[in-house]
């Protein structure tokens, strides 16, 4: 008995250090890179992100007295017949000039600059004279919170509510726009917070005080101290698990995935092969993860095929309910205001991801125009979930019994954004089958204010949210997350059909039945008849080639089967829903336009919602037989509740790209079954 213990132990130490070498190799294994030129595709690598800012210094800030910052350096993608072109010839026979996409701050006037790096000289620069800003930086975003804490005033407030203002932490938050002209000054709130006996800021706001910090000028314009409120209590608000106390809850047993032959995909500088998947990922400071150039093999053509050209977050909509002075101007646009990329968190092995992912860091501009690196900003790893791809069990057949099935395994390629105090974890998902899943899980903390409520019996008052605790109330808000999906489906004329699902009645009198459901197929023609609010009426909606068939003669297609099914609520004349006019439906086609990528606009802070997706649409395109872009709105409405105090249970969302007579048949029949993992009998004997 002794002897097979020790032996269980020996064995369970060898598997320890096998799984320790494994994702040691996986973490640390050199990403290889093309021999050749760029892939037209690529994000902007450290070294140009550099080149980027030496040029422009030079062009824009040759003395000292000018005041230079960078909010958005990026890929100026290039055109995609370029792009399809490229990929139809060998790496090394094309290059295509590399230019960057630059928003910059001059003077306090905000340029538009496009530079070609292959040339080293900037190709256009232009004045922004219109409504709304760029992208707020970390680094001064960094710089206003500080401001309050040196602040006469401030301390002086900080003392009347017996604070020590060396506990005080704030935060920036974007000032929106409610009608009339235009600020003509880059402004944000600033909200502090107490984190005294607790690392949980957010959930200790310092209420009453209104501050207002001017960016440029890098100094506070406005300060008010009105109304006086207790901070909540820091009692049994730290999430952290070194600081809880019994009662625990239950174990969770840990997994480990062995691959003895290391991961099932390739990575070759930003482009992933995976089974029957091959896919471009970029990272970009405003969006986070791009997936480009997205082809499934067929086994039957022996080629690979198109599907999505290109994809990502485009916005995310966030807008809270609390109408009072103190916090109606919290309407957030986090990646056009503060940028998904740029706050992208270094993900944590064997936490945000599991151990036999791989990681790729990320790179983006500093407020200088430096480059900035995000350490395992993606992680990509293949999911064995425990689901079944495919199964039947056949029992019709006399004394027989008959039962195939095959194990799921996907691809995942992960980033989490964490901006201010919502955690958003951002999962695209390949599969074997050619669907293609994308997913957000929302976790991190609420959003409240502080109360003289300790019980809902108390509450005389609208509070607009949820009483969680003593003092604390979470608030009502909304997360709108809009796609774009630029769908090629086997080539880039395609069209978008609503295959309604129509109930009809029996006209003859050969059926007892009276009724039944039929698909009456609609192609849109011009982008108003693609407009649609999920969950209104029952239809499948499919980008279609209508140029390319089945044998059977059905046309080339892929599925969009939506996420929830939500909608705003705000009246369509509420400034904050003016801005986000683009989350009124939740499907939406565009022709392709390679400067319509960002649903909010180019300039998003304090802008008037005169640049969006659904002021482009006015225009009523022609989207038949076109090359299109598919936009998808998917949400929630959260009204908070306990269980997300102190820190929310992950909340996930999402939608699927599926094949709808894309292939002739079942393109994983004929996969290969996993070979049987044998292990050790490891059972002791009495």
């Amino acid at each position: 008995m002794k002897k097979q213990q020790s032996s269980f132990i020996a064995m369970a130490s060898t598997l320890k250090m096998v799984f320790m070498l494994l994702f040691s190799i996986l973490t640390i294994s050199p990403v290889s890179c093309y021999k050749g030129a760029h892939h037209p595709l690529d994000p902007l690598s450290p070294k140009e992100l550099t080149l980027v800012q030496t040029i422009v210094k030079k062009s824009y800030n040759p003395s000292s007295n000018n005041s230079i910052s960078f909010h958005y350096v990026g890929l100026d993608e290039p055109e995609k017949p370029t792009v399809l072109s490229w990929l139809s010839k060998p790496i090394t026979e094309t290059l295509i000039p590399r230019r960057a996409l630059v928003f910059t701050r001059v003077n306090e006037q905000t340029h538009e600059i496009i530079v070609d790096l292959s040339k080293r000289i900037i190709v256009s620069g232009e004045v922004y004279k219109g409504p709304g800003y760029p992208l707020l930086t970390a680094d001064e975003q960094v710089a206003a919170i500080q401001l309050p804490l040196t602040y006469g005033p401030f301390i002086e407030s900080a003392k009347k509510r017996d604070l020590n203002v060396s506990y005080a932490v704030c935060s920036t938050f974007t000032v929106g726009w409610y009608g009339g002209a235009e600020r003509t000054k880059r402004v944000v709130k600033v909200q502090c917070y107490y984190n005294k006996d607790t690392v949980n800021l957010y959930l200790r706001p310092i209420e009453g005080i209104q501050i207002v910090v001017d960016l440029d000028k890098m100094e506070i314009v406005e300060y008010s101290d009105t109304f006086k409120i207790p901070v909540p209590k820091a009692d049994g608000t730290d999430y952290r698990f070194s600081e809880q106390k019994p009662p625990f809850g239950p174990r969770i047993n840990g997994a480990a995935t062995v691959q003895t032959n290391g991961p099932g995909f390739q990575i070759d500088g930003h482009t992933i092969r995976w089974v029957n998947w091959e896919f471009h990922l970029a990272f970009d400071v405003r969006v986070g993860p791009i997936i480009s150039l997205a082809s499934v093999y067929d086994p039957e053509k022996h080629t690979y095929r198109s599907v999505l050209y290109r994809g990502h977050i485009s916005e995310l909509f966030v807008p809270y309910m609390d109408p009072t002075e103190e916090y109606y101007y919290k309407t957030f646009f986090d990646c056009g205001e503060f940028g998904f990329g740029q706050n992208a968190a270094s993900l944590v092995p064997l936490a945000d991801c599991p151990n036999n992912a791989v990681f790729m860091d990320g790179y983006y501009a500093a407020h200088d125009g430096s480059a900035v690196k995000v350490s395992n900003a993606f992680c990509i790893f293949e999911r064995h979930a425990g689901d079944i791809m495919w199964r039947h069990t056949e029992l019709g057949i006399p004394n027989r019994v008959i039962t195939e099935a095959r194990p799921e395994v996907s691809l995942v390629v992960r980033m989490v954004a964490t901006i201010g105090n919502y955690d958003h974890i951002i999962d695209w998902e390949f599969k074997p089958s050619g669907s293609i899943k994308a997913q957000v899980g929302l976790s991190g903390i609420l959003e409240v204010k502080s109360t003289t409520f300790t019980n809902v019996d108390q509450i005389n008052e609208e509070v607009y949210g949820t009483l969680l605790g003593d003092n604390t109330i979470g608030l009502n808000h909304d997360h709108f997350l809009t796609y774009r999906l630029d769908l090629d489906i086997d080539g880039v004329a395609n069209s978008f059909v609503k295959q309604n699902l129509v109930t009809k009645h029996v006209k003859d009198e050969v059926s007892p039945r009276k009724s039944y459901w039929n698909v009456v197929s609609e192609t849109a023609k011009t982008e108003s008849e693609a407009k649609i609010r999920a969950g209104m009426a029952p239809s499948d909606l499919v980008i279609v080639n209508p140029n390319k068939k089945t044998k059977p003669g059905n046309h080339h297609g892929y599925r969009l089967i939506p996420g929830t099914a939500t909608h705003p609520l705000l009246l369509e004349d509420d400034y904050p829903q003016i801005r986000g006019a683009f989350t009124k439906y939740n499907v939406w086609v565009t022709p392709y336009n390679k400067s319509e990528v960002w649903a909010g606009g180019k300039y998003v802070d304090q802008s008037q919602g005169q640049d969006t997706l659904a002021v482009w649409t006015l225009r009523d395109r022609k989207i038949e037989n076109e090359d299109i872009v598919l936009w998808h709105v998917l949400g929630y409405h959260h009204s908070p509740c306990q269980e997300d105090f102190p820190v929310m249970p992950t909340l996930n969302a999402g939608f699927e790209l599926r094949p709808t007579n894309f292939f002739e048949r079942n393109p994983v029949l004929k996969v290969l079954p996993p070979k049987p993992v044998r292990w050790p009998n490891c059972t002791a004997k009495p």
